[in-house]
Protein backbone atom coordinates (compact mmCIF):
# COMPACT_ATOMS: atom_id res chain seq x y z
CA UNK A 1 0.00 0.00 0.00
CA UNK A 2 1.00 3.35 -0.72
CA UNK A 3 2.41 5.62 2.15
CA UNK A 4 3.40 8.70 0.62
CA UNK A 5 1.02 10.86 -1.79
CA UNK A 6 3.12 10.77 -5.30
CA UNK A 7 3.71 6.73 -4.80
CA UNK A 8 -0.12 6.54 -5.63
CA UNK A 9 0.75 6.40 -9.39
CA UNK A 10 3.88 4.27 -8.97
CA UNK A 11 2.63 1.03 -8.44
CA UNK A 12 0.11 1.26 -11.82
CA UNK A 13 3.06 2.55 -13.63
CA UNK A 14 5.54 -0.30 -12.52
CA UNK A 15 2.95 -3.06 -13.36
CA UNK A 16 0.84 -1.73 -15.82
CA UNK A 17 2.77 1.09 -17.66
CA UNK A 18 0.78 1.58 -20.53
CA UNK A 19 -2.58 1.95 -18.66
CA UNK A 20 -4.22 5.49 -19.25
CA UNK A 21 -4.37 7.46 -16.27
CA UNK A 22 -5.37 10.98 -17.65
CA UNK A 23 -7.27 12.11 -20.29
CA UNK A 24 -7.57 16.12 -21.17
CA UNK A 25 -8.66 17.83 -24.56
CA UNK A 26 -9.06 14.02 -26.54
CA UNK A 27 -5.45 13.20 -25.62
CA UNK A 28 -4.31 10.00 -23.39
CA UNK A 29 -1.42 10.57 -21.06
CA UNK A 30 -0.30 6.62 -19.55
CA UNK A 31 0.70 5.96 -15.97
CA UNK A 32 4.70 5.77 -17.52
CA UNK A 33 4.20 9.28 -18.88
CA UNK A 34 2.99 11.16 -15.95
CA UNK A 35 5.10 9.27 -13.66
CA UNK A 36 7.93 10.38 -15.76
CA UNK A 37 6.30 14.09 -15.91
CA UNK A 38 6.17 14.05 -12.63
CA UNK A 39 9.84 12.81 -11.56
CA UNK A 40 11.27 15.58 -13.76
CA UNK A 41 9.32 18.29 -12.03
CA UNK A 42 10.23 16.74 -8.82
CA UNK A 43 14.22 17.31 -9.77
CA UNK A 44 13.57 20.66 -11.79
CA UNK A 45 12.61 22.13 -8.55
CA UNK A 46 15.24 20.96 -6.56
CA UNK A 47 17.78 22.13 -9.25
CA UNK A 48 15.90 25.64 -8.46
CA UNK A 49 17.05 24.92 -5.04
CA UNK A 50 13.83 24.11 -2.85
CA UNK A 51 14.23 23.10 -0.08
CA UNK A 52 12.47 19.66 2.13
CA UNK A 53 8.99 21.20 2.92
CA UNK A 54 9.01 24.88 0.71
CA UNK A 55 5.62 25.20 -1.02
CA UNK A 56 5.03 25.31 -4.49
CA UNK A 57 1.48 26.76 -5.58
CA UNK A 58 -0.31 25.49 -8.45
CA UNK A 59 -2.47 28.39 -9.89
CA UNK A 60 -3.95 26.72 -13.29
CA UNK A 61 -7.30 24.98 -15.18
CA UNK A 62 -7.40 21.25 -15.26
CA UNK A 63 -4.57 19.89 -17.75
CA UNK A 64 -2.05 17.45 -17.39
CA UNK A 65 0.77 19.64 -16.56
CA UNK A 66 -1.29 20.67 -13.47
CA UNK A 67 -1.38 17.08 -12.14
CA UNK A 68 2.62 16.51 -13.06
CA UNK A 69 2.83 19.73 -10.72
CA UNK A 70 1.04 18.93 -8.01
CA UNK A 71 2.12 15.18 -7.75
CA UNK A 72 5.59 16.49 -8.97
CA UNK A 73 5.97 18.97 -5.95
CA UNK A 74 5.18 16.16 -3.29
CA UNK A 75 7.56 13.52 -4.78
CA UNK A 76 10.31 16.39 -4.79
CA UNK A 77 9.69 16.46 -0.76
CA UNK A 78 7.81 20.11 -1.16
CA UNK A 79 4.13 21.07 -0.01
CA UNK A 80 1.33 21.74 -3.24
CA UNK A 81 -0.71 24.61 -2.96
CA UNK A 82 -3.46 24.19 -5.28
CA UNK A 83 -5.20 27.69 -6.22
CA UNK A 84 -9.00 27.69 -7.62
CA UNK A 85 -7.98 29.41 -11.55
CA UNK A 86 -11.42 31.50 -10.82
CA UNK A 87 -9.67 33.38 -7.93
CA UNK A 88 -8.93 37.31 -9.48
CA UNK A 89 -5.35 38.37 -8.75
CA UNK A 90 -5.33 39.87 -5.62
CA UNK A 91 -6.93 36.28 -3.73
CA UNK A 92 -4.45 34.60 -5.63
CA UNK A 93 -1.49 36.85 -4.15
CA UNK A 94 -2.75 36.67 -0.15
CA UNK A 95 -2.47 32.77 -0.79
CA UNK A 96 1.23 33.35 -2.40
CA UNK A 97 1.85 35.46 0.40
CA UNK A 98 0.55 34.02 3.15
CA UNK A 99 2.30 30.50 3.20
CA UNK A 100 5.50 31.84 1.43
CA UNK A 101 5.15 30.12 -2.00
CA UNK A 102 8.67 29.94 -3.05
CA UNK A 103 7.21 28.63 -6.86
CA UNK A 104 4.65 29.49 -8.82
CA UNK A 105 3.38 27.22 -11.77
CA UNK A 106 0.83 29.30 -13.72
CA UNK A 107 0.04 30.32 -17.36
CA UNK A 108 1.49 34.33 -18.70
CA UNK A 109 -1.63 35.74 -18.72
CA UNK A 110 -2.13 34.77 -14.90
CA UNK A 111 1.18 35.81 -14.17
CA UNK A 112 0.64 38.87 -15.99
CA UNK A 113 -2.19 39.52 -13.88
CA UNK A 114 -0.04 39.16 -10.90
CA UNK A 115 1.96 42.35 -11.91
CA UNK A 116 0.91 44.40 -8.86
CA UNK A 117 0.90 42.01 -6.08
CA UNK A 118 3.82 39.68 -7.13
CA UNK A 119 6.15 42.32 -5.42
CA UNK A 120 4.54 41.53 -1.76
CA UNK A 121 5.20 37.50 -2.33
CA UNK A 122 8.77 38.06 -0.60
CA UNK A 123 9.11 34.45 -0.93
CA UNK A 124 8.37 34.18 -4.40
CA UNK A 125 11.83 33.24 -6.36
CA UNK A 126 10.79 31.15 -9.69
CA UNK A 127 7.65 31.31 -12.05
CA UNK A 128 7.41 28.32 -13.98
CA UNK A 129 4.74 29.17 -17.08
CA UNK A 130 2.72 26.70 -19.15
CA UNK A 131 1.36 27.60 -22.45
CA UNK A 132 2.64 29.81 -25.20
CA UNK A 133 4.08 33.08 -23.97
CA UNK A 134 2.85 36.26 -25.59
CA UNK A 135 6.30 37.51 -25.35
CA UNK A 136 7.63 35.03 -27.78
CA UNK A 137 7.96 35.27 -31.35
CA UNK A 138 8.62 32.03 -32.15
CA UNK A 139 5.92 30.02 -31.06
CA UNK A 140 7.11 28.42 -28.64
CA UNK A 141 6.37 28.83 -24.22
CA UNK A 142 9.62 30.45 -23.78
CA UNK A 143 9.15 32.79 -20.69
CA UNK A 144 8.61 36.47 -20.79
CA UNK A 145 11.60 38.60 -19.69
CA UNK A 146 12.07 38.75 -16.05
CA UNK A 147 10.84 41.70 -14.19
CA UNK A 148 14.03 43.24 -12.66
CA UNK A 149 14.36 42.39 -9.17
CA UNK A 150 11.40 39.89 -9.65
CA UNK A 151 10.96 36.07 -9.59
CA UNK A 152 13.50 33.70 -12.51
CA UNK A 153 11.13 32.56 -15.07
CA UNK A 154 10.97 29.54 -16.80
CA UNK A 155 8.96 27.33 -19.57
CA UNK A 156 7.79 24.41 -17.91
CA UNK A 157 8.53 21.79 -21.26
CA UNK A 158 12.15 23.54 -20.54
CA UNK A 159 12.06 22.67 -16.92
CA UNK A 160 10.86 18.97 -17.67
CA UNK A 161 14.21 18.47 -19.73
CA UNK A 162 16.43 20.18 -17.34
CA UNK A 163 15.49 18.68 -13.73
CA UNK A 164 18.48 16.97 -12.33
CA UNK A 165 18.12 17.27 -8.50
CA UNK A 166 18.28 14.80 -6.16
CA UNK A 167 14.32 14.53 -4.17
CA UNK A 168 14.60 15.17 -0.55
CA UNK A 169 13.59 12.39 2.17
CA UNK A 170 10.03 12.14 3.04
CA UNK A 171 7.51 10.19 5.68
CA UNK A 172 4.06 10.11 5.69
CA UNK A 173 3.54 12.61 8.54
CA UNK A 174 5.12 15.37 6.54
CA UNK A 175 3.02 17.88 4.70
CA UNK A 176 2.05 17.45 1.54
CA UNK A 177 -0.39 20.10 0.42
CA UNK A 178 -2.14 23.25 1.73
CA UNK A 179 -5.97 23.57 0.28
CA UNK A 180 -6.98 27.22 1.38
CA UNK A 181 -10.69 27.87 2.74
CA UNK A 182 -12.76 30.08 4.06
CA UNK A 183 -14.25 30.54 7.39
CA UNK A 184 -16.96 33.11 8.58
CA UNK A 185 -13.98 35.83 9.38
CA UNK A 186 -11.24 36.84 7.47
CA UNK A 187 -9.33 36.11 4.03
CA UNK A 188 -9.26 32.50 3.37
CA UNK A 189 -6.46 30.36 5.95
CA UNK A 190 -4.32 27.19 5.01
CA UNK A 191 -5.35 23.41 6.18
CA UNK A 192 -2.55 21.53 6.16
CA UNK A 193 -2.73 18.19 4.75
CA UNK A 194 0.14 15.49 5.31
CA UNK A 195 0.71 12.49 3.39
CA UNK A 196 -0.91 10.19 5.30
CA UNK A 197 -4.35 12.01 5.85
CA UNK A 198 -4.59 11.86 1.45
CA UNK A 199 -3.19 8.29 0.97
CA UNK A 200 -5.66 7.19 4.09
CA UNK A 201 -8.70 9.39 2.31
CA UNK A 202 -7.94 7.84 -1.19
CA UNK A 203 -7.93 4.40 0.21
CA UNK A 204 -11.07 4.90 2.43
CA UNK A 205 -13.18 6.53 -0.50
CA UNK A 206 -11.66 3.73 -2.84
CA UNK A 207 -12.93 1.04 -1.07
CA UNK A 208 -16.90 2.09 -0.17
CA UNK A 209 -16.72 3.44 -4.20
CA UNK A 210 -15.56 0.21 -4.77
CA UNK A 211 -13.50 2.07 -7.77
CA UNK A 212 -11.39 -0.50 -9.70
CA UNK A 213 -8.77 0.08 -12.82
CA UNK A 214 -11.64 -0.06 -15.09
CA UNK A 215 -13.62 3.24 -13.94
CA UNK A 216 -12.68 6.44 -15.52
CA UNK A 217 -13.62 9.03 -13.68
CA UNK A 218 -15.02 12.91 -14.92
CA UNK A 219 -13.08 15.46 -12.86
CA UNK A 220 -15.37 18.73 -13.40
CA UNK A 221 -14.44 20.35 -9.68
CA UNK A 222 -11.11 22.40 -8.78
CA UNK A 223 -8.26 20.76 -7.85
CA UNK A 224 -7.96 23.00 -4.88
CA UNK A 225 -11.14 21.79 -4.07
CA UNK A 226 -10.69 18.86 -1.57
CA UNK A 227 -13.51 17.24 -2.93
CA UNK A 228 -12.06 17.39 -6.62
CA UNK A 229 -8.49 16.68 -5.77
CA UNK A 230 -9.19 13.41 -4.21
CA UNK A 231 -10.96 12.50 -7.70
CA UNK A 232 -7.13 12.29 -8.45
CA UNK A 233 -6.27 10.47 -5.61
CA UNK A 234 -9.13 7.94 -5.34
CA UNK A 235 -8.49 7.09 -9.15
CA UNK A 236 -4.79 6.72 -8.77
CA UNK A 237 -4.88 4.40 -6.00
CA UNK A 238 -6.51 2.13 -7.94
CA UNK A 239 -4.82 2.11 -11.45
CA UNK A 240 -8.38 4.14 -12.87
CA UNK A 241 -8.62 6.81 -15.31
CA UNK A 242 -9.46 10.61 -14.94
CA UNK A 243 -10.30 12.53 -17.80
CA UNK A 244 -10.09 16.39 -16.96
CA UNK A 245 -12.49 19.00 -18.02
CA UNK A 246 -12.97 22.45 -17.94
CA UNK A 247 -16.34 23.43 -18.74
CA UNK A 248 -18.33 26.68 -19.35
CA UNK A 249 -21.71 24.95 -19.42
CA UNK A 250 -23.78 22.06 -17.76
CA UNK A 251 -24.12 20.94 -21.18
CA UNK A 252 -20.55 20.62 -21.72
CA UNK A 253 -20.35 17.61 -18.95
CA UNK A 254 -23.17 15.51 -20.62
CA UNK A 255 -21.63 15.80 -23.61
CA UNK A 256 -17.78 14.25 -22.08
CA UNK A 257 -20.28 11.70 -19.84
CA UNK A 258 -20.89 10.18 -23.05
CA UNK A 259 -17.77 10.92 -25.23
CA UNK A 260 -15.32 9.18 -22.30
CA UNK A 261 -17.62 6.54 -21.31
CA UNK A 262 -17.36 7.91 -17.56
CA UNK A 263 -18.29 5.50 -14.96
CA UNK A 264 -17.70 7.67 -11.97
CA UNK A 265 -18.86 11.81 -11.59
CA UNK A 266 -18.83 13.80 -8.81
CA UNK A 267 -20.25 17.15 -8.05
CA UNK A 268 -21.99 19.72 -5.98
CA UNK A 269 -25.85 20.40 -5.38
CA UNK A 270 -25.58 23.67 -7.77
CA UNK A 271 -23.85 21.87 -10.17
CA UNK A 272 -26.18 18.88 -10.11
CA UNK A 273 -29.39 21.32 -10.00
CA UNK A 274 -27.78 22.40 -14.04
CA UNK A 275 -27.41 18.80 -14.77
CA UNK A 276 -30.80 17.32 -14.04
CA UNK A 277 -32.68 20.07 -16.06
CA UNK A 278 -30.69 19.03 -19.29
CA UNK A 279 -31.44 16.09 -21.49
CA UNK A 280 -29.33 12.83 -21.19
CA UNK A 281 -27.98 10.82 -23.79
CA UNK A 282 -30.10 7.48 -22.90
CA UNK A 283 -26.20 5.63 -23.80
CA UNK A 284 -24.57 7.34 -20.47
CA UNK A 285 -26.59 4.39 -18.51
CA UNK A 286 -24.72 1.69 -20.05
CA UNK A 287 -21.34 2.87 -18.47
CA UNK A 288 -22.27 5.18 -15.59
CA UNK A 289 -21.65 3.22 -12.73
CA UNK A 290 -22.26 5.70 -9.56
CA UNK A 291 -21.92 9.36 -8.76
CA UNK A 292 -21.51 11.17 -5.70
CA UNK A 293 -22.49 14.23 -3.96
CA UNK A 294 -20.69 16.76 -1.14
CA UNK A 295 -20.30 20.19 -0.05
CA UNK A 296 -23.66 20.76 1.18
CA UNK A 297 -27.15 18.61 1.53
CA UNK A 298 -28.16 16.92 -1.73
CA UNK A 299 -32.35 18.42 -2.27
CA UNK A 300 -34.50 15.22 -2.24
CA UNK A 301 -36.59 16.26 -5.22
CA UNK A 302 -33.43 16.87 -6.94
CA UNK A 303 -32.11 13.14 -5.74
CA UNK A 304 -35.18 11.88 -7.07
CA UNK A 305 -34.97 13.16 -10.65
CA UNK A 306 -31.21 12.12 -10.64
CA UNK A 307 -32.15 8.34 -9.88
CA UNK A 308 -34.80 8.72 -13.08
CA UNK A 309 -32.06 10.16 -15.36
CA UNK A 310 -29.69 7.27 -13.68
CA UNK A 311 -31.23 4.40 -12.51
CA UNK A 312 -28.34 2.38 -13.39
CA UNK A 313 -25.96 4.74 -11.45
CA UNK A 314 -25.78 3.80 -7.44
CA UNK A 315 -25.73 7.50 -5.04
CA UNK A 316 -23.36 8.24 -2.64
CA UNK A 317 -24.33 11.12 -0.96
CA UNK A 318 -21.59 12.44 1.25
CA UNK A 319 -20.47 14.75 4.10
CA UNK A 320 -16.76 16.56 4.65
CA UNK A 321 -15.20 19.35 5.57
CA UNK A 322 -11.21 20.22 4.44
CA UNK A 323 -9.91 19.72 7.97
CA UNK A 324 -10.32 15.76 7.37
CA UNK A 325 -10.43 15.87 4.12
CA UNK A 326 -14.16 13.04 4.28
CA UNK A 327 -16.37 12.01 7.00
CA UNK A 328 -19.65 10.34 6.29
CA UNK A 329 -21.33 8.47 3.38
CA UNK A 330 -24.59 7.01 3.03
CA UNK A 331 -24.31 3.62 1.28
CA UNK A 332 -26.60 3.64 -1.99
CA UNK A 333 -29.14 0.47 -0.53
CA UNK A 334 -30.30 3.19 2.01
CA UNK A 335 -30.62 6.18 0.13
CA UNK A 336 -34.67 4.97 0.09
CA UNK A 337 -35.08 5.00 3.22
CA UNK A 338 -33.34 7.84 4.73
CA UNK A 339 -32.51 10.45 1.40
CA UNK A 340 -31.82 13.43 3.87
CA UNK A 341 -29.16 11.38 6.19
CA UNK A 342 -25.35 12.08 5.94
CA UNK A 343 -25.05 8.45 6.30
CA UNK A 344 -21.87 6.92 8.63
CA UNK A 345 -18.22 7.36 9.27
CA UNK A 346 -16.06 6.10 5.78
CA UNK A 347 -13.83 3.48 6.65
CA UNK A 348 -11.11 4.18 8.97
CA UNK A 349 -12.70 7.70 11.20
CA UNK A 350 -14.71 7.61 13.95
CA UNK A 351 -17.34 10.65 13.78
CA UNK A 352 -19.11 11.48 17.56
CA UNK A 353 -21.67 13.57 18.24
CA UNK A 354 -21.12 15.55 21.42
CA UNK A 355 -22.36 18.57 23.77
CA UNK A 356 -20.60 21.71 24.47
CA UNK A 357 -18.77 19.37 27.99
CA UNK A 358 -17.01 17.31 25.56
CA UNK A 359 -19.54 14.26 26.57
CA UNK A 360 -21.84 11.81 24.10
CA UNK A 361 -25.15 12.94 23.03
CA UNK A 362 -28.03 10.50 22.67
CA UNK A 363 -30.34 9.61 19.73
CA UNK A 364 -31.81 11.97 17.86
CA UNK A 365 -30.59 14.96 20.41
CA UNK A 366 -28.17 17.64 18.43
CA UNK A 367 -24.33 17.98 19.07
CA UNK A 368 -21.69 18.94 17.50
CA UNK A 369 -19.81 16.52 15.10
CA UNK A 370 -16.35 15.49 16.05
CA UNK A 371 -13.84 13.57 13.39
CA UNK A 372 -11.38 11.42 14.78
CA UNK A 373 -8.75 9.15 13.07
CA UNK A 374 -5.80 9.22 10.18
CA UNK A 375 -7.77 11.70 7.84
CA UNK A 376 -7.70 14.17 10.85
CA UNK A 377 -5.40 17.51 9.08
CA UNK A 378 -2.47 19.07 10.68
CA UNK A 379 -4.01 22.25 11.66
CA UNK A 380 -4.37 25.69 9.73
CA UNK A 381 -1.23 27.34 8.35
CA UNK A 382 0.64 30.15 10.97
CA UNK A 383 -2.13 30.35 12.81
CA UNK A 384 -2.22 29.07 16.04
CA UNK A 385 -5.15 30.51 17.32
CA UNK A 386 -7.75 29.28 14.52
CA UNK A 387 -5.86 26.10 15.12
CA UNK A 388 -6.70 25.57 19.02
CA UNK A 389 -10.67 26.52 18.24
CA UNK A 390 -11.06 23.56 15.53
CA UNK A 391 -8.59 20.94 16.28
CA UNK A 392 -8.70 20.34 19.60
CA UNK A 393 -8.19 17.01 22.21
CA UNK A 394 -10.82 13.89 21.42
CA UNK A 395 -12.86 13.91 24.39
CA UNK A 396 -13.15 10.82 26.92
CA UNK A 397 -9.28 9.94 26.15
CA UNK A 398 -7.93 7.20 28.66
CA UNK A 399 -5.89 9.28 31.22
CA UNK A 400 -3.08 6.59 31.16
CA UNK A 401 -2.64 7.63 27.34
CA UNK A 402 -0.82 10.94 28.25
CA UNK A 403 0.15 12.26 24.53
CA UNK A 404 -3.51 13.58 23.27
CA UNK A 405 -5.00 12.12 20.23
CA UNK A 406 -6.66 15.48 18.63
CA UNK A 407 -9.86 15.62 16.60
CA UNK A 408 -11.78 17.80 14.41
CA UNK A 409 -14.48 19.96 15.60
CA UNK A 410 -16.80 20.66 12.91
CA UNK A 411 -18.95 23.41 14.03
CA UNK A 412 -21.89 21.81 12.54
CA UNK A 413 -24.45 20.40 14.38
CA UNK A 414 -25.91 16.76 13.63
CA UNK A 415 -27.80 14.64 15.35
CA UNK A 416 -27.46 10.19 15.12
CA UNK A 417 -30.78 7.98 14.93
CA UNK A 418 -31.41 4.97 16.94
CA UNK A 419 -29.58 2.93 13.93
CA UNK A 420 -26.24 5.27 13.62
CA UNK A 421 -27.25 7.58 11.30
CA UNK A 422 -26.54 11.48 11.14
CA UNK A 423 -28.63 14.21 9.93
CA UNK A 424 -26.86 17.40 9.84
CA UNK A 425 -29.32 20.24 11.50
CA UNK A 426 -26.98 23.35 11.09
CA UNK A 427 -24.06 25.12 11.11
CA UNK A 428 -22.54 27.67 14.15
CA UNK A 429 -20.94 29.79 12.53
CA UNK A 430 -21.68 32.59 9.37
CA UNK A 431 -19.88 30.87 7.19
CA UNK A 432 -22.03 31.39 3.75
CA UNK A 433 -21.83 27.59 1.72
CA UNK A 434 -22.67 28.80 -1.56
CA UNK A 435 -22.76 26.43 -4.92
CA UNK A 436 -20.32 23.80 -2.89
CA UNK A 437 -17.92 26.42 -1.93
CA UNK A 438 -17.64 28.10 1.65
CA UNK A 439 -17.16 31.94 1.74
CA UNK A 440 -16.35 34.25 4.48
CA UNK A 441 -18.42 36.96 4.72
CA UNK A 442 -15.21 39.41 5.77
CA UNK A 443 -13.78 38.82 2.83
CA UNK A 444 -17.05 39.85 0.80
CA UNK A 445 -17.28 43.18 2.83
CA UNK A 446 -14.04 44.06 1.91
CA UNK A 447 -14.38 44.57 -1.35
CA UNK A 448 -17.80 46.29 -0.76
CA UNK A 449 -16.15 48.65 1.70
CA UNK A 450 -13.78 49.26 -0.77
CA UNK A 451 -15.86 50.48 -3.57
CA UNK A 452 -16.86 53.66 -1.90
CA UNK A 453 -20.21 53.00 -1.98
CA UNK A 454 -21.03 52.19 1.28
CA UNK A 455 -20.78 53.73 4.85
CA UNK A 456 -21.29 50.35 6.40
CA UNK A 457 -22.63 46.53 4.95
CA UNK A 458 -22.56 43.36 6.68
CA UNK A 459 -22.64 40.13 3.98
CA UNK A 460 -24.48 36.76 4.91
CA UNK A 461 -25.98 33.75 3.17
CA UNK A 462 -29.63 33.01 3.12
CA UNK A 463 -31.24 29.21 1.73
CA UNK A 464 -31.51 29.20 -2.09
CA UNK A 465 -33.11 26.38 -3.93
CA UNK A 466 -29.96 25.82 -6.55
CA UNK A 467 -26.92 27.59 -4.79
CA UNK A 468 -27.49 25.98 -1.11
CA UNK A 469 -26.83 29.69 0.06
CA UNK A 470 -27.37 32.92 -2.12
CA UNK A 471 -25.21 35.83 -0.73
CA UNK A 472 -27.34 38.89 0.39
CA UNK A 473 -25.47 42.41 0.71
CA UNK A 474 -27.21 45.02 3.30
CA UNK A 475 -25.96 48.41 2.87
CA UNK A 476 -26.02 52.15 4.43
CA UNK A 477 -25.14 54.12 1.78
CA UNK A 478 -22.40 56.35 1.82
CA UNK A 479 -22.88 60.26 1.88
CA UNK A 480 -23.15 61.78 -1.00
CA UNK A 481 -23.68 59.03 -3.09
CA UNK A 482 -27.48 57.26 -3.69
CA UNK A 483 -28.14 53.41 -3.28
CA UNK A 484 -27.06 51.94 -6.56
CA UNK A 485 -26.88 48.34 -6.62
CA UNK A 486 -26.03 47.79 -9.85
CA UNK A 487 -22.42 49.94 -9.27
CA UNK A 488 -21.89 47.69 -6.26
CA UNK A 489 -22.62 44.89 -7.92
CA UNK A 490 -20.43 45.21 -11.02
CA UNK A 491 -17.43 46.70 -8.46
CA UNK A 492 -18.09 43.43 -6.61
CA UNK A 493 -17.76 41.60 -9.55
CA UNK A 494 -14.41 43.23 -10.52
CA UNK A 495 -12.87 42.04 -7.41
CA UNK A 496 -14.04 38.71 -6.60
CA UNK A 497 -14.73 35.41 -7.81
CA UNK A 498 -18.23 34.70 -9.78
CA UNK A 499 -19.46 32.66 -6.61
CA UNK A 500 -18.88 35.07 -4.12
CA UNK A 501 -20.55 38.24 -5.61
CA UNK A 502 -23.69 39.29 -3.64
CA UNK A 503 -27.02 37.76 -5.71
CA UNK A 504 -28.81 41.11 -4.01
CA UNK A 505 -28.20 44.23 -2.42
CA UNK A 506 -30.56 45.56 -0.11
CA UNK A 507 -30.46 49.32 1.28
CA UNK A 508 -31.52 50.74 4.40
CA UNK A 509 -31.57 54.33 5.71
CA UNK A 510 -30.57 54.00 9.03
CA UNK A 511 -27.52 51.98 10.97
CA UNK A 512 -27.15 48.30 10.81
CA UNK A 513 -28.41 46.33 13.69
CA UNK A 514 -25.87 45.00 16.18
CA UNK A 515 -25.02 42.86 19.18
CA UNK A 516 -24.14 42.97 22.40
CA UNK A 517 -20.54 43.15 21.68
CA UNK A 518 -21.38 46.16 19.16
CA UNK A 519 -20.65 44.06 15.82
CA UNK A 520 -22.86 44.49 13.05
CA UNK A 521 -25.59 41.56 13.76
CA UNK A 522 -25.78 39.30 11.22
CA UNK A 523 -27.83 36.92 12.27
CA UNK A 524 -30.75 39.22 12.47
CA UNK A 525 -30.15 40.30 8.92
CA UNK A 526 -30.31 36.78 7.46
CA UNK A 527 -33.29 36.01 9.85
CA UNK A 528 -35.39 39.00 8.48
CA UNK A 529 -34.25 37.60 4.61
CA UNK A 530 -34.34 34.02 5.16
CA UNK A 531 -37.38 33.53 2.52
CA UNK A 532 -35.99 35.72 -0.37
CA UNK A 533 -35.47 33.15 -2.21
CA UNK A 534 -38.17 30.93 -1.35
CA UNK A 535 -40.00 28.86 -3.58
CA UNK A 536 -43.64 29.50 -4.14
CA UNK A 537 -46.11 26.37 -4.07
Amino acid sequence: MSELVHELLYKTATLHPERIALGSGGASLPYSRLVTDVDAFARATIGLGLERLDRIAVWLDKRPETVAAIFGAARAGCVFVPINPILKAEQAAHILADCNVRLLVTTPERWLSLADAWPHCRDLDHVVLVGHSRAGSDGSDGPPASAENGPALHAFSACLQAGSGTPHRTIDSDMAAILYTSGSTGRPKGVVLSHRNMVAGAHSVASYLQNTPEDRILAVLPLSFDYGLSQLTTAFSVGACVVLHNYLLASDAIRALARERITGLAAVPPLWMQLAALQWPEAIGEHLRYFTNSGGAMPTPLLAELRRRMPGAKPFLMYGLTEAFRSTYLAPDEVERRPTSMGKAIPNAEILVVREDGSQCGPNEPGELVHRGALVALGYWNDREKTAERFRPLPGQRAELVIPEFAVWSGDTVRRDEEGFLYFVSRRDEMIKTSGYRVSPTEVEEIVYRSGLVAEAAAFGVTHPTLGQAIVVVAQAASGHAADSDALIAACKEGLPNYMVPARVDWVSDALPRNANGKIDRKVLARERESLFAVSG
